[in-house]
């Protein structure tokens, strides 16, 4: 595996109009990926071009269609979508590849590119690799003759195709009829669409965080910051609240008395309500590192096994491709339902959620608690330079760490994909010494690096 320049564990992600994220690399990126996905056959070429509401994607858009243009390749942009919508319509249209121009839950100064392939899924990373190897050649490089240049239309039908596609999850037999839900949009991609589809399927919306105006996208709303959508539960006397973040691919639910569930309870309400009707598949669930114990614990008490992949919904995903699981997802509320979706859909898996209520009759607050989550306790440690995890006092206060949990609980130290951090993540069933062992191997790193 190459050292990577641009790609992150999410594409490619930075502060706008600072290295990496300025028009330059824009226009490198569809030059390249213009070129990677352009094959030798006489038809046209089509990419599908999706964003949030970031100030800085009228900067990236127009500058990685010009690169695409530049190698031939046409190009569909359909302004404002949310990530799985773009992913969708990239299948369903047939295109040769999808882009999303969105940094997810982070604040407006930063913005990222997500590359899809003609399948729907994130690109694997020997092909991120292939266009990183390829953005750094000369920009006059292989462009196509000038009579066989893309042609570029925006597209006004993208968001009601996805809203048919979200609706068609949620089961024809019940209807949100009655329900009033809160639904806080983050001031990003699912602005419009996530509020049409649950109105259009019966309920009493009301939503927050539905006025983007560029600059604040999840600034103080959507599912990195519950407290808005809580808030809005209570003040509209709602029996349910939905946090998307601003490329919607993640959610975050609150019950009615505005209690905070996040994406480990989501996926045990999900699995268990789906195993009982004989819809899991792969008998079990595919999460990361970083769910807790207790979502283990909940699943093999009913038979069913958790498996865990390294941080990232792509490698939740592909584990799941490989094991025949269509149910997986983050703690964080990147719920995945292979069934329906190829990447991490917050109003999908908001319509589960949706569908096991309205089929219980009881009050979300009844279910929101699906097991009871083993203390855990996350501490992030910058540093300047070097490698922390390397220095022997670190992998010494580790092995400690290890030996004082016995088994009784989880020591996990990794660092960040996107910034000089190193996680240090503990759990199990006495809290107390969960603290001590964070404490201590925080203080190594911070003492290495």
């Amino acid at each position: 595996m190459g050292e990577r320049k641009y790609f992150g564990t999410d594409g490619i992600r930075g502060r706008a109009n600072t290295h990496p994220m300025t028009a330059e690399v824009a226009l490198r990126v569809g030059l390249a990926a213009g070129r990677l996905f352009r094959t030798d056959d006489d038809r046209r070429h089509l990419v599908v071009i999706g964003k949030d509401t970031r100030l800085s994607g009228y900067m990236i858009e127009p500058a990685l269609v010009a690169g695409l243009a530049s190698v031939g390749m046409d190009v569909r942009t359909f302004g404002p979508l949310p990530t799985p919508g773009v992913a969708m319509m990239t299948r369903s249209m047939r295109a040769d590849l999808g882009i999303m121009i969105s940094a997810s839950h982070n604040d407006y100064a930063d913005n990222g590119i997500k590359l899809f392939g003609p399948d729907g899924y994130k690109l694997s990373d020997e092909i991120e690799l292939k266009i990183e190897a390829m953005m750094d050649g000369a920009l006059d490089q292989d462009l196509a003759p000038s009579n066989k240049l893309g042609r570029v239309k925006r597209i006004d039908d993208a968001p009601p195709r996805y809203i048919e596609i979200a609706k068609q999850a949620f089961p024809k037999r019940i209807s949100l009829k009655g329900l009033r839900i809160a639904i806080d949009c983050a001031n990003g991609a699912g602005y419009r669409v996530a509020p049409t589809a649950l109105y259009e399927l019966g309920a009493e919306v009301f939503p927050v965080g539905v006025e983007p105006n560029g600059l604040n996208i999840n600034a103080k709303c959507g599912s990195t910051h519950p407290a808005t959508v809580s808030e809005a539960v209570k003040r509209y006397r709602c029996d349910i609240g939905i946090a998307l973040d601003g490329d919607a691919d993640r959610v975050i639910i609150c019950d009615e008395t505005g209690h905070v569930v996040d994406g480990d309870q989501i996926m045990a309400l999900i699995g268990l309500d789906w195993a009982r009707r004989g819809r899991l598949n792969g008998k079990g669930v595919v999460a990361t590192v970083m769910s807790n114990l207790g979502l283990e614990r909940c699943l093999k008490a009913e038979g069913l096994t958790l498996e865990r992949t390294k941080v990232g919904d792509r490698y939740v995903m592909q584990r799941m491709r490989e094991g025949g699981f269509n149910l997986g997802g983050e703690q964080s509320g990147h719920i995945i339902l292979k069934d329906h979706a190829t990447t991490g859909d917050g109003l999908m898996a908001a319509l589960q959620v949706l569908a096991v209520l309205v089929e219980a009759g009881v009050p979300m607050s009844e279910l929101a608690r699906q097991f009871e989550p083993v203390p855990q306790l996350l501490q992030n440690v910058r540093y300047t330079a070097g490698k922390p995890l390397e220095d022997e006092k670190v992998k010494a206060a580790m092995a400690e760490a290890e030996a004082a949990l016995n088994g009784a609980g989880r020591l996990l130290v990794r660092p960040s994909g996107t910034e000089k951090l190193i996680r240090v993540m503990a759990e199990g069933d006495d809290e107390a010494l969960v603290k001590r062992v964070v404490n201590d191997v925080a203080e190594a790193v911070k003492a290495a690096g």
